[in-house]
């Protein structure tokens, strides 16, 4: 896993030409949304398509760790996966295992499927696929070190919504503040050599992630981006 710095975007509605937009205008990957997006499944490999010719990477997540959807989403050429609620090491390996072909996981083989270009491409020459672990609880957290020590895991990307939920939940507990969370996350993926993630709202946040050694790192959503653009333009009046 490159653990050079990744700079992505949230894509939300499901539109191929905001894809090939984001493609367009240089981001590093792009995240296409099942688990909370606006489009389902098969929406999907439109928007894989609009990123061919770029060298934008097509990270989809998906809303739970269902193996024959994991298997679906990579045979469509889907770069990568991000999956949330990624609580321990099990997890994780459940993952890997969905995703990888043997003698590393059970994903079933098929030659012809768009991801070796309908079979004019070997199997070996298939780039490799991006595996995020999104950690989203304390339980999550405590678990960071031995999720990212999962052969196979390249990323844990914290939820920030999903976390900060949680946190608020266990009030009537001792719990890591959400910054804390962040600085135990940072450190494990580093000492497995992996990457940390995180969404952020703001570019302004991006300086200050980076230096506390996040890599990883998504800004903003084309929902949130449109969104805040009509709002400015209707209260401008």
């Amino acid at each position: 896993m490159n653990t050079d710095r990744q700079i992505g975007t949230w894509l939300s509605i499901g539109s191929p030409v905001i894809a090939e937009l984001a493609a367009l205008c240089g981001f590093d990957w792009v995240l296409l949304d099942l688990e909370h997006g606006c489009a389902p499944e098969g929406a999907i490999p439109d928007q894989l398509r609009a990123l061919r010719g770029s060298s934008t990477r097509g990270i989809v997540r998906v809303g739970a760790p269902q193996a024959d959807l994991i298997a679906r989403l990579l045979d469509w050429g889907a770069h990568g996966l991000m999956v949330p609620h990624v609580n321990s090491a099990q997890e994780a390996e459940a993952i890997v295992q969905a995703a990888y072909y043997p003698p590393r996981g059970r994903r079933g083989v098929s030659r012809t499927v768009r991801a070796h270009e309908f079979g004019l491409r070997p199997m070996e020459a298939a780039p490799a696929t991006t595996l995020i672990a999104q950690i989203e609880t304390q339980q999550a957290v405590e678990n960071a070190a031995d999720i990212a020590q999962v052969d196979g895991i390249d990323v844990l990307f914290v939820g920030p919504a999903d976390l900060q939920h949680d946190l608020k939940l266990r009030n009537d507990v001792a719990v890591d503040s959400f910054e804390r969370c962040l600085s135990r996350v940072v450190s494990a993926a580093k000492q497995a050599g992996k990457a940390a993630g995180l969404l952020i709202r703001h570019p302004s946040e991006l300086p200050r992630r980076v230096q506390e050694g996040f890599t990883y790192l998504a800004i903003q959503s084309d929902l949130a981006l449109l969104r805040d653009a009509f709002r400015t333009i209707v209260q401008s009046q």
